[in-house]
């Protein structure tokens, strides 16, 4: 069961799709609110739905077809970092300038008991499905990175998986450690949907495929796939860190790490469509544009 935001007369609706592919209205006004009546009636959030569905109006457009939004206005958006192998491999290529035959921290970081979690954007940095991502004007090597996200309530209770795109700049991360903010947050380098799926609704999450499509003046030029059983550490590993004496706010976002990394002679263009996909939840699809190609309209409409 996928939850799902779209804009109608410029006005947001929440929306489901079932497991046998219908779609309705829902009447909450985000899938938190979603969830809190769920809890007090008792049921999980897809009961819940399930027992509502015959008073529901059907929305009778496939759902890709509406004027989707972020399916949720993230107060926080984290991400996890070398979580994967592909991570590692590829930070260490970006930090020796393309030796591999050398131990670096992110080494130690991938095989530490403790993850490299950081803080990568906020609800108004955030951009949703069909909108445009941003490149970072003082960087000359950008890519996408296609993650599993958890939506987490203020408890740290996963409560669904989205996708999610972690931009990044892999020149200026390689550069110096302590650069990642600015290689990881800027407007418009974060983007997350077009989909929430229910977590109880996800036999196992560890077995779900994810790719990565670039596609540049119509033509597919990076195509990476992959699998989330490839993830070293737990989810709840990663969520028991993140809220450690820390104070999380319902749908605060988790971006898990990617274990796609384009080739490292790429880096992303203006125009170049971007389509992150993940088996069961859905496809993102971002276009990319130049900072300076922005114009002052805000994100969201």
């Amino acid at each position: 069961m996928r939850i799902f935001r779209y804009l109608e007369n410029l006005r947001p609706y929440l929306g489901v799709i079932t497991e046998g592919g219908d779609t309705y209205r829902l009447d909450a006004p985000d899938i938190m609110s979603l969830v809190a009546d769920a809890r007090i009636s008792g049921l999980s959030t897809a009961a819940y739905v399930e027992r509502m569905l015959g008073s529901l109006s059907a929305i009778t457009a496939p759902a890709e077809s509406l004027n989707l939004t972020t399916p949720l206005d993230a107060p926080e958006v984290w991400a996890a970092g070398v979580t994967y192998q592909r991570s590692r491999e590829a930070r260490n290529y970006e930090a020796t300038e393309g030796r591999l035959d050398a131990d670096t921290f992110y080494d130690k970081v991938y095989d530490a008991e403790r993850p490299e979690l950081f803080m990568k954007s906020t609800a108004a940095r955030t951009v949703g499905p069909g909108e445009s991502v941003c490149l970072r004007s003082d960087s000359t090597w950008q890519v996408p990175e296609a993650e599993l996200g958890l939506v987490l309530d203020s408890s740290g209770a996963i409560i669904g998986y989205t996708a999610g795109n972690d931009m990044s700049c892999r020149d200026i991360e390689g550069e110096n450690p302590l650069y990642l903010p600015q290689a990881k947050i800027w407007k418009r380098s974060c983007s997350i949907g077009p989909f929430v799926r229910l977590a109880e609704t996800v036999a196992d999450p560890y077995a779900l495929s994810i790719a990565c499509r670039i596609y540049r003046d119509g033509a597919l030029v990076v195509e990476e796939t992959a699998h989330t059983g490839l993830l070293k550490r737990k989810l709840e590993d990663l969520v028991s860190f993140l809220k450690r004496d820390n104070e999380l706010f319902d749908g605060t976002v988790l971006l898990t790490g990617t274990c796609l990394v384009p080739p490292n002679q790429f880096t992303l263009a203006s125009g170049d469509r971007i389509e992150i996909e993940i088996q069961g939840i859905g496809t993102l699809v971002n276009t990319v544009i130049c900072a300076d190609e922005l114009d002052t309209a805000p994100i969201h409409a």
